[in-house]
C-alpha cells in the first residue's frame, strides 16, 4: 500500500515524519521541472512546503531533495517554500490541497515521493497524467 490513509498520515506525524505528495511537472519555459509539496510536523504546529525542482532525475537518480531549485535565484525555494503554518494536521492536509491542488488519498511517506517520481520518469514523463492515470494536480486560480 503506497498511498496513506487518514490514520496512517496521522501516524506518520505523530513519529515526527513529514508526508509528501509528488505534483507532476512544473511548467517552465527555461527549464523542465517537478513538483512536490510536503507537510512537517514541527513542534506544535504543522507546516506545508512546496518544492518545485529542476528535472535532472533518470530512473536511477530520483533523489528529489539532490535536484536543484527551479528558480536557483529564488533563495526561498534551496528548502522549499513554505505556504502556510496551523496547528491542526488535517487543517495542513486540506491547506496543501487548496493551494496546490494536491488530492486526497495520493500521500505518501517521506522518500515515497521518489518511487513516485521513478514511475513518472519510467513513463516517459507524462504531461497529462500520472503513469496510473490519475490527472496531475492543478493549483486552483486565484480569483
Amino acid at each position: 500500500m503506497r498511498y496513506l490513509t487518514e490514520s496512517f498520515l496521522l501516524g506518520a506525524w505523530r513519529r515526527g515524519r513529514p508526508v509528501e505528495q509528488f505534483l507532476g511537472p512544473a511548467v517552465s519555459p527555461e527549464h523542465p521541472g517537478i513538483r512536490y509539496v510536503e507537510i512537517r510536523p514541527a513542534k506544535v504546529d504543522y507546516e506545508v512546503f512546496l518544492h518545485t525542482r529542476e528535472d535532472v532525475g533518470h530512473e536511477n537518480f530520483t533523489d528529489l531533495v539532490e535536484f536543484p531549485p527551479l528558480d536557483p535565484d529564488d533563495e526561498e525555494e534551496q528548502f522549499g517554500r513554505l505556504l502556510t503554518t496551523t496547528d491542526d494536521p488535517l487543517v495542513a492536509v486540506s491547506a496543501a490541497e487548496d493551494i496546490t491542488g494536491a488530492v486526497r488519498g495520493r500521500w505518501v511517506n517521506a522518500g515515497v515521493v521518489q518511487d513516485e517520481y521513478r514511475d513518472y520518469v519510467m513513463a516517459g514523463r507524462p504531461a497529462n497524467s500520472s503513469p496510473d492515470g490519475h490527472p496531475w494536480p492543478v493549483a486552483p486560480s486565484k480569483s
